[in-house]
């Protein structure tokens, strides 16, 4: 044991020494880390490129065999004018050329081909876009060697467009039936004169998954329905139950109930409630209703939450109908989770649409940097960039553990819904 632990500080001090060392001869040399690191980068550019020539030379010994040898198919054939990229950077390099002696035209090569396309690295130069690197100043940052070319303002952005457009059609094609999704979030964003609308899914182990995104003028029940076939088409379940999280507008609450009919259980934001209600009275009054909506809506059970509500109603008609009327409507879709009996437990998360709405605050950092909207096609690729960048550092929900619990709950309602209209029809007959 001594033996180790003497070695160990001897190897401590060996590479304490080499550092030391390391650094005395830069400062002799009169350099810094950054003039190393440059040095460096330019010194193993032409590496990379002998490299490539090799790889070329060697496709072109097993498609044409050794040079001046006779009997070959194909054959030599010179050399032309090309390029490559090295990681985002784009150089030029004499490319030998084959040719097929039966066809009499030209053989592609393979490793030419793809050397030709940046592949992984556009997601590189995505993400310094994204970021907030402009394309005009792309070139003064990436630029290694002076051989370097095809990094101007207008090469960059179709790079990034191209980008945008392969993350636009992951995002509105991607498979939906292999995910369990327990609760639906939506919202919008606006753009210009448009709107984007977003939903969210959250998987029955209360992962947060990006499931879509529509660009609509309006939030209206059509447009919306509309989205959610999409939705369905790409398989959406919602038979089992689904939570629907949304802000109160009406368009959402028609086509949730058009599509998803018994299935939907509808939580509308309390948070936005309980600012339209208080945005009729006065500034003197504000402050007050909005704790006495609060400490109403913090009643875990659901009859004193909806008689506290009522209380505060009955005394909202006499200081400002306008905002007891505002109170009234909708305020059972305010209490979905205190009729479900799990207000205590899913709360946090699923009172409020303030899961979605961080989502949207930021996308809107990495988006609204952007001047000018050229058209619908050009937000919908910033937008679908940004929720793809941003999905895989979304945690899970607060109270996920009580998930499980939620479904059976709203099983059992959907399953004594069907009871009673059973027997309502019934009586009819």
């Amino acid at each position: 044991m001594y033996s180790i632990t003497r070695k160990r500080g001897l190897g401590k001090v060996k590479i304490a020494k080499r550092k030391e060392a390391l650094k005395e001869l830069r400062e002799l040399a009169g350099i810094n880390d950054v003039d190393v690191k440059v040095s460096l980068i330019q010194a193993l550019i032409p590496v990379g490129l002998e490299k490539v020539n090799v790889l070329l030379q060697d496709e072109v010994l097993r498609l044409a065999g050794a040079p001046r040898k006779h009997g070959k198919i194909n054959t030599r054939w010179g050399s032309q004018g090309g390029s490559v990229y090295l990681l985002d950077q784009k150089l030029p390099i004499d490319v030998p050329r084959v040719r097929n002696k039966l066809s009499n035209s030209g053989v592609s090569l393979e490793a030419y081909q793809k050397l030709q396309e940046p592949h992984r690295f556009d997601e590189q130069l995505f993400l310094k876009l994204l970021n907030g690197l402009s394309a005009h100043k792309y070139r003064e940052s990436a630029e290694l060697a002076p051989e370097v070319f095809g990094i101007s303002a207008s090469n960059v952005s179709k790079r990034f467009r191209r980008c945008g457009q392969a993350y636009l059609k992951k995002l509105s094609s991607r498979r939906l039936d292999e995910y369990d999704f327990i609760a639906l979030f939506l919202d919008g964003k606006t753009y210009a004169k448009d709107g984007i609308v977003i939903a969210m899914g959250i998987t029955i182990e209360g992962r947060k998954v990006i499931i879509g995104m529509e660009q609509m003028n309006t939030e209206n029940a059509r447009s919306v329905g509309q989205f959610f076939d999409k939705l369905i088409e790409r398989g959406l379940k919602y038979e089992q139950g689904l939570l629907c999280l949304i802000d109160g507008s009406k368009g959402f609450t028609k086509a949730i109930e058009d599509k998803f009919k018994q299935y939907a259980f509808i939580q509308r934001c309390q948070q936005h409630k309980k600012e339209n209600v208080v945005s009729y009275l006065p500034q003197g009054l504000q402050k007050t209703y909005r704790l006495r909506l609060m400490q109403a809506y913090e009643q875990t059970l659901y009859p004193q939450a909806k008689a506290a509500l009522n209380a505060i109603c009955f005394e909202l008609d006499n200081v400002n109908p306008s905002a007891a009327a505002s109170l009234r409507e909708g305020m059972e879709e305010t209490l979905t989770l205190h009729r479900l009996g799990l207000y205590k437990e899913l709360r946090r998360s699923f009172s409020s649409t303030n899961c979605i709405e961080s989502i949207l605050s930021q996308v809107g950092q990495l988006t609204d940097k952007v001047d000018r909207w050229r058209n619908g096609r050009h937000i919908q690729e910033w937008v679908a960039l940004s929720l793809i960048h941003i999905e895989p550092n979304l945690h899970k929900v607060n109270g996920w553990r009580h998930l499980k619990l939620l479904r059976e709950r709203m099983q059992n309602a959907m399953h004594n819904q069907m009871q009673e209209e059973a027997v309502l029809t019934s009586s009819e007959v």
